[in-house]
């Protein structure tokens, strides 16, 4: 089966990952230090804390924002179930507002109309690894009070006028699982410009430890005396990790480049295909295709979807709208809620894209597609 998306990975990340064993460090310890480091500089010099996964990120990034029972976050059904999950596991009420027809992203009308006195986050998403509106959506959330989320899973690399993703809300969160930009095998990383915020990110993401001893409130108590001053948990990313990371985080611009080069290759040879709209790109964005969204005219998406997979090619659909999943429904949400959210799911059909995949897989993806559309 041709893969819509996996790791690219050699030798040199089998070297890395050898040399942070070597250093003896297995748990979190200089490696991380420097992945870390690496990462906010790439990003512009923003502070950044690793973890262990991307949903951990997002878990993280809302208890550092204090979300409390009754709190609203507005975010989009167009994601993956956790950036919705992680905020109803602190309690708050997630309410979605509906996407642009365009790029499948937050629509930031849709979210002025949906804030209220309650609204504590607004949680973007960079669908496919488009940006969304940050110009836009900065100024909602400022005017509702709230904090600015960017799950930026998709969109390491990516930029908005400019401006690296990562470097555009309160918090941004990434994810480095496997089939992401780049992998640290599972891991995630909050980045931001809040010192405050991004302290409360860390001591969250490791049992809500202090060991400061200027912030102890029984600071002579010994060496050996730490306190827990809020509850956390254990979301640290170890050194192994960070050694592939690392090396990976070398290696994006290669990554970068030939994702581009696919999504022009797409673009070029299957815009005359009949029954078929292709993702569109806003001028100011630079983005980094994790996903090539399709959408599947006439009702043909599932017949398209069966072909394609009978003929071994590994396409995906992202994602089912998040209030249709049955955790969500058995708390009353239902369908019909985005309609604009809800038309792109019954038509969004991704085709692969990764930096393995070679000209000739390509050519084997749209030879099969023009079969099955013309």
């Amino acid at each position: 089966m041709l893969a819509y998306g996996q790791p690219c990975l050699d030798a040199s990340d089998a070297d890395a990952v050898a040399d942070a064993v070597r250093t003896g460090w297995l748990a979190a310890g200089p490696t991380v230090h420097r992945f870390e480091a690496a990462l906010g500089a790439h990003l512009g010099g923003v502070g950044c804390v690793s973890v262990s996964s991307g949903t951990a990120a997002l878990h993280t990034a809302y208890a550092a924002v204090g979300l409390r029972p009754g709190d609203e976050v507005v975010t989009t059904p167009l994601t993956f179930v956790a950036t919705a999950a992680t905020a109803a596991l602190h309690c708050a009420r997630v309410v979605f507002a509906d996407v642009e027809e365009a790029t499948g992203n937050l629509d930031p009308a849709a979210v002025a109309a949906a804030v209220t006195t309650r609204t504590r986050v607004v949680t973007a998403v960079d669908y496919a690894g488009h940006p969304a509106e940050y110009g836009q959506l900065r100024k909602v959330a400022a005017e509702a009070g709230a904090v600015l989320v960017d799950d930026a899973a998709h969109a390491i690399g990516s930029t908005y006028r400019g401006v690296p993703v990562g470097a555009l809300a309160d918090l941004t969160t990434f994810s480095f699982y496997p089939t992401k930009n780049l992998t640290t095998g599972e891991g995630g990383a909050v980045t931001g410009t809040d010192p405050d915020l991004l302290d409360r990110v860390r001591r969250f993401a490791s049992h809500g430890m202090v060991r400061d001893p200027q912030r102890l409130r029984e600071p002579d108590e010994g060496g050996w005396h730490q306190e827990v001053h809020s509850f956390g948990l254990n979301y640290r990313l170890s050194d192994v990790l960070c050694g592939l990371g690392l090396n990976q985080l070398a290696r994006l611009p290669q990554f970068t480049a030939r994702r581009a080069q696919l999504a022009a290759r797409y673009g070029q040879l299957l815009a005359d295909l009949p029954g078929l709209r292709l993702p569109e790109q806003r001028p100011w964005v630079d983005p980094v295709w994790h996903l090539y969204p399709v959408r599947v005219r006439d009702g043909r998406r599932r017949e398209v979807y069966d072909r394609m997979r009978a003929a071994g090619i590994g396409v995906q659909v992202n994602y089912l709208p998040v209030y249709r999943h049955p955790v969500f429904a058995d708390l009353g949400y239902r369908r019909g809620l985005c309609p604009t959210a809800e038309a792109y799911y019954a038509e969004e059909l991704s085709l692969p894209i990764h930096p393995e995949l070679s000209d000739a897989d390509q050519d084997r993806v749209i030879d099969a597609l023009r079969t099955i559309l013309r």
